[in-house]
């Protein structure tokens, strides 16, 4: 997904913070490049916009697969550059795992889909990722924006061939502060994230859809900026 789905929280910090909204390779207005759809290259290049454009302490927020990406840089590079994490709406690797759905296989086993069939396919995901209808143009760019990459490159960025443990590893290695931002489906896997974790909290969006930010945008914008001013404060600009 592309940073501007974040239009509201960057038009909500702009004012006091310097905001960076990154499209992750392949998506949005980035490169669609020829490599580079692995896990720990995606890590790596959030440091890398980090050291090009980011001086001094980051908080870092991640959603969907970017909670993965989050994890990944972490893991990579260690919490010297972060002062906290947001990490929205995907697994952490807690227990419990999440529950597949029936007939979801692994991402490397499914065949390509006929352009048409697949536009169709990933409207619907997209409608699905919001509870409240942002409207059809928007709905219609996000669409387009997802489309970008090749079927074999969307495969090879879903393969993530790692343990869960290795995300838990990842978030517990770090002790700075840390908001889960989830809808109820991962309530119990944020309930042992802040039972485990010295500076974990969990805020659930009951009605919200994946897209909370965008559903409920105030309530996370309140968040958010609460997260930066009372448990990072004075570390970040």
């Amino acid at each position: 997904m592309p940073g501007w789905i974040f239009e509201h929280q960057i038009d909500a910090l702009k004012g006091r913070f310097h905001v960076l909204a990154l499209d992750p390779r392949g998506q949005g207005e980035s490169e669609v490049t020829a490599f580079g759809y692995s896990y720990e290259r995606r890590g790596r290049d959030i440091g890398e916009l980090m050291d090009h454009a980011a001086p001094g302490p980051v908080v870092l927020v991640g959603w969907s697969l970017g909670v993965l990406d989050s994890l990944a840089y972490v893991a990579g590079q260690g919490d010297g550059r972060i002062a906290g994490l947001v990490l929205i709406d995907n697994s952490v690797g807690e227990e419990p795992a999440p529950v597949a759905r029936p007939g979801t296989g692994s991402p490397a086993d499914r065949a390509d889909l006929p352009e048409d069939e697949r536009r169709r396919r990933r409207a619907a995901f997209v409608a699905s990722m919001f509870a409240h209808d942002p409207g059809a143009d928007y709905r219609a760019r996000l669409t387009d924006q997802a489309l970008r990459m090749s079927q074999s490159d969307e495969r090879r960025l879903l393969a993530y061939d790692v343990p869960r443990s290795s995300w838990r590893q990842a978030l517990h290695s770090t002790g700075k502060p840390v908001l889960y931002v989830v809808r109820p489906r991962l309530r119990p896997q944020g309930e042992n994230l802040v039972r485990t974790h010295a500076d974990a909290r969990m805020e659930v969006f009951e009605d919200a859809g994946h897209a909370l930010f965008v559903d409920d945008a105030d309530r996370f914008n309140a968040l958010l900026i609460g997260f930066l001013d009372h448990r990072v404060t004075g570390s970040v600009h």
